[in-house]
């Protein structure tokens, strides 16, 4: 199979190539910094382009050139404005749409995000439901996942937490102490799309991803700090205290927290049932964490 593929420089997108690239399909990446990319090319059946994941003609012209069975797109931002959420979340899908009708590609895989609604809190999650609607509304075969919070090795989620312990000295104020997340691996995660790519069945479906068991993300947080050893005093936030850690946390550089993350996390994070894709097994975090936070840091582009 032919896939172009759009995030696929980022932590899931490097997961999901090497996936494909194992069952020996050939993907064509989508990269602004293709030069940044190199180490990508090891895979004798990837090959990164410079293009942008936003200009329907441009994803146009690669679908015709590689003569493309598919598309998946990968694309997500975690904090942006409004307008930066509308592009990324709203705008690749309703390119991706265009040039695959123009082209007559049928087949489109796209990952949204858990809590995804028109009337969800955040921005974050009704851009990336006004983006499941363009893919919906499509006519094309499409399939959309919905993940949980992902972990992995070079996540940004248990590995942040674990780099801010050792860089906060004293208390560390933790925002949401009581949020529920069903964190899910990345290799799950990224066997459900291929698994959705070579099984017609899947198409318009929209599956949620989860892992095996819920967690408030105090629990998280503690379980992350008895890993690495730091012994913090982490301090529980209550619901007025975590908006105002969010308000001044989003004009940190990096911004590690901003008001639409903790607009999010006031949703409930779970699934009901078993895990959606068969014969998949949902990994346990503390199967695969240990591993990699304990490990020393190592240096990982996602740009």
């Amino acid at each position: 199979m032919k896939v172009l593929l759009l995030g696929g420089t980022g932590f899931v997108g490097r997961a999901l190539i090497d996936r494909l690239a194992r069952d020996a399909h050939y993907v064509r990446v989508i990269s602004r910094r293709r030069e940044r990319h190199r180490d990508l090319l090891v895979f004798p059946t990837v090959h990164v382009v410079d293009g942008d994941a936003h200009d329907a003609r441009a994803l146009e012209r690669e679908l015709r050139d590689m003569q493309a069975d598919a598309i998946v797109n990968l694309v997500g931002v975690l904090n942006a404005s409004a307008a930066g959420f509308d592009a990324a979340h709203v705008g690749v899908p309703r390119a991706m749409v265009t040039a695959a009708r123009a082209v007559g590609v049928q087949r489109i895989v796209h990952m949204s995000a858990i809590n995804a609604a028109a009337d969800a809190p955040s921005e974050y999650l009704r851009s990336k439901a006004r983006g499941e609607a363009v893919v919906e509304q499509s006519g094309l075969d499409w399939t959309i996942f919905r993940p949980n919070v992902i972990f992995g090795r070079h996540d940004s989620f248990l590995n942040r937490f674990a780099r801010l312990l050792r860089l906060v000295p004293g208390p560390f104020p933790l925002a949401c102490p009581q949020a529920k997340l069903q964190p899910v691996y990345v290799g799950d995660v990224v066997e459900s799309f291929a698994y959705a790519l070579s099984h017609r069945a899947t198409t318009r479906q929209r599956y949620a991803l989860c892992g095996p068991r819920t967690y408030a993300l105090e629990e998280l947080v503690r379980y992350v700090d008895e890993l690495i050893a730091t012994r913090a005093r982490i301090v529980p936030l209550n619901e007025r205290l975590s908006r105002w850690q969010a308000r001044l946390l989003q004009y940190v550089p990096g911004k590690p927290f901003t008001h639409d993350n903790y607009l999010s996390l006031t949703l409930p994070a779970v699934c009901d049932g078993e895990f959606p894709i068969p014969n998949i097994v949902p990994s346990s975090l503390e199967s695969i964490a240990p591993a990699y936070l304990t490990a020393p840091p190592q240096r990982f582009d996602i740009a």
